[in-house]
């Protein structure tokens, strides 16, 4: 795979300039946009994932476009609440295991980020 120089990628800015247009900046302008959600470009959209040190693309529905997605945006399936890992790797393309996988790091990571105060509500809640 050839990466693009600094300057290739200038030249490519300068050919092809971002267009502006509107789009959500917070979940409340979002929430009442229509479904599928058309804005690929968010983080929260399920169909591609970019790595952000790298920038690479990864699509994580190949055979599906982004229009016969069920649920396209992870903040949507976030709301739906008390769903369980084989829903979740169905929405995600994911398996059960790598769901319960990155449950574990994440309950981890809000552990070191917030103490033991964090993880006793998250538990009664």
């Amino acid at each position: 795979m050839k990466r693009l120089t600094k300057e290739e990628l200038r030249i490519g800015a300068l050919l092809y300039p971002e267009k502006s247009y509107w789009r959500p900046a917070s979940r409340g302008e979002c929430a009442n946009v229509s479904r599928p959600c058309p804005y690929v470009s968010c983080k929260y959209h399920l169909y591609i994932d970019v790595n952000p040190r790298t920038g690479s693309i990864k699509i994580n529905f190949p055979d599906l476009e982004v229009w016969e997605l069920q649920n396209s945006c992870a903040l949507d399936v976030a709301q739906q609440g008390g769903i369980t890992l084989e829903e979740v790797g169905e929405i995600l393309n994911l398996t059960r295991e790598r769901i319960r996988q990155v449950e574990v790091r994440g309950l981890m990571k809000l552990k070191e980020a917030g103490g033991d105060e964090l993880m006793s509500y998250l538990i009664t809640s």
